[in-house]
């Protein structure tokens, strides 16, 4: 079986590792292939898959044959190539359903975005692990991020991850193991970012200033839907001179207002206690 579909940049090598210790390996590699077929811009072959995640082809050919009788994937007869099927859309469809932050963040998002003329996300963060984009408004011309829902990103990194740090009691150990995985243009020392978690729990909020994207700045407000860690974030992001002259003192306090909103009504009894 031939492919000669170009290697999908930022492979999940992560997950694949995980696979190995895994006490659910099948899963494990239907959950990554899908993941790899969800971030390529074009159906993928088995070689293709494979290699990207350092699976046996024939161990890969058999878990995409099971994800195209759940009508999970598609696979095109004439290529041999694998892309998503609709059927994740009914998946999609039932968390969405369940999940109230996106109906309830949406108009937050698009206020804040077309007042400060940013991009604005909602994201949900799983523990340490990563943080999911699942709610989107993107304003003018000016900036727009190339992201989309269902992206993901490590948990720590730029200001949703000093949230996350600050508001996670994590141990610092923990924190400094993952802070050294973390890729930025311009990175901080982990004294210096240490530093900026403190300074994110006294503020309720967190800013990154060019570290993460040079040139660009990066404020987000946690979000709980429970007592322990923050759920949830919402974040700004836009040029760093253009924030300044737009307002960015005035951007803090929007996201955070919108973040305490957010936090009363998925939880009902939001203290400020808690950021």
């Amino acid at each position: 079986m031939t492919d000669d579909a170009p290697r999908p940049a930022g492979a999940d090598r992560e997950l694949a590792k995980a696979m190995e210790s895994s006490k659910a390996p099948a899963i494990s590699r239907a959950a990554a292939i899908l993941r790899l077929l969800g971030k390529s811009d074009a159906p993928l072959g088995v070689q293709a898959i494979a290699r990207e995640l350092g699976l046996v082809p024939s161990t890969c050919l058999y878990v995409l044959r099971a994800l195209v009788a759940e009508e999970l994937v598609a696979f095109d007869a004439d290529t041999k190539r694998y892309a998503l099927e609709a059927g994740v859309l009914t998946l999609a469809r039932q968390w969405l359903r369940r999940n109230p932050f996106n109906d309830l963040a949406q108009p937050a998002l698009d206020r804040i975005s077309q007042a400060f003329d940013v991009t604005m996300l909602g994201v949900q963060i799983v523990g340490l692990e990563h943080m999911i984009v699942v709610a989107i408004s993107q304003s003018g011309p000016s900036f727009q991020l190339s992201t989309q829902i269902g992206s993901r990103f490590p948990a720590l990194i730029s200001a949703t991850g000093r949230c996350l740090a600050a508001f996670g009691d994590y141990p610092e150990g923990e924190l400094k193991a993952r802070f050294k995985t973390l890729r930025w243009d311009e990175p901080p020392s982990f004294e210096e970012w240490k530093a900026q978690v403190v300074q994110t729990r006294a503020q309720g909020f967190a800013v990154d200033e060019g570290n993460y994207i040079s040139g660009v700045t990066v404020v987000a407000a946690p979000v709980w839907k429970a007592r322990g860690r923050p759920s949830h974030a919402l974040v700004a992001i836009g040029i760093g001179s253009a924030l300044k002259r737009n307002g960015l003192l005035e951007l803090q306090d929007a996201l955070k207002t919108g973040a305490r909103t957010l936090s009363n009504q998925l939880c009902g009894e939001y203290s400020p206690e808690w950021s």
